[in-house]
């Protein structure tokens, strides 16, 4: 059982040699550790760090990509170097890595695929009251996109399978820990949460510069992620609430007609009549976008085989 511990870095000199000084070397049941570095086009000396502390592999994309990608170039390199067990962490020592073996060990025992680590968002010191707030609105809001229970949903400190990763397909540019939720939730895996604990800020976060490019990013990421997987049910809640609305000033036509005083209320069989052809061709048009989402799984399937076919040559 190999387990690669993969770090995104953006200029993260200052933060990273404390992070990888608290990584495990040794878990009961992991045959070898080995640690992977993202270095994320810095700027600093983050990839001189690492080579001094002993990182064992380091992948370096050379323009600043974001977060998203990062990860996704981690994932692809894990799979590559054979890791049959994978935990993303920060480079900021944000988490504590003593709480690593707790975060594998469903996985280990065959309950889990994806474990998440839960910071207790609702009650976290160190978040201001509204981002606590935004945070436990946002994790109910992805649990129910991906039919899960997820405390913490913007939590970067999970574990996976290979097979996880092998599935996982990030388009975000802003974030990863939204969509890939949602993703796992569609695809049936098996996802755990765990309490894990926190250390101080080292530094600002940087994902989060303010309270609105934050909900906007998150909005978006969450409903092009929700819509990408439920296409037919995003559709037809819209289109049903438009022919919904529809209804109504229709209806108050119907109703002034048949007592004689239809005169001067077209104006309300037009807008009736408008709203509800807007809904239904909302309704076809989900029908088609469900239609699409087929083949969207099936070339993710094919995707998988290939990376399965490519990666397994290697190992």
């Amino acid at each position: 059982m190999k387990l690669i511990i993969q770090i995104p870095c953006y200029n993260e000199a200052e933060t990273l040699p404390l992070t990888l000084s608290q990584l495990p070397q040794q878990i009961a049941g992991v045959d070898e550790i080995e640690y992977l570095i993202v270095d994320d086009g810095s700027t600093d000396n983050t990839i001189e760090v690492a080579r001094q502390a002993g990182v064992h592999h380091i992948v370096q994309i050379k323009k600043h990509a974001g977060l998203a990608n990062a990860y996704r170039t981690g994932l692809d390199a894990c799979i590559r170097l054979g890791a049959d067990l994978i935990v993303n962490t920060d480079a900021d020592n944000q988490y504590h890595a003593e709480d690593i073996p707790l975060l594998i060990q469903p996985i280990l025992e065959g309950k889990a695929e994806l474990v998440i680590g839960d910071r207790g968002v609702a009650n976290l010191e160190t978040f201001s009251p509204l981002k606590r707030q935004l945070q436990k609105w946002g994790s109910k809001v992805v649990s129910k996109a991906a039919g899960l229970e997820i405390p913490d949903a913007t939590s970067g400190f999970r574990a996976m399978t290979r097979e996880v990763a092998l599935r996982t397909n990030v388009l975000s540019n802003y974030s990863y820990t939204l969509e890939t939720l949602i993703q796992a939730g569609s695809q049936n895996f098996a996802i755990f949460s765990v309490p894990v604990r926190t250390n101080p800020p080292q530094r600002p976060s940087r994902l989060m510069r303010s309270i609105t490019e934050y909900l906007t990013h998150s909005t978006v990421t969450i409903v092009r992620a929700y819509t990408m997987y439920r296409p037919l049910r995003v559709f037809t809640i819209i289109g049903s609430i438009l022919i919904g609305i529809g209804m109504i000033p229709a209806i108050r036509f119907v109703y002034f007609f048949f007592i004689g005083q239809g005169e001067g209320k077209i104006q309300s069989l037009l807008l009736g009549a408008v709203l509800i052809i807007v809904g239904f061709q909302t309704l076809l048009i989900g029908l088609v976008a469900d239609l699409i989402s087929f083949n969207r799984k099936l070339l993710e399937e094919l995707l998988y085989l290939q990376k399965k076919v490519t990666h397994d040559k290697v190992r």
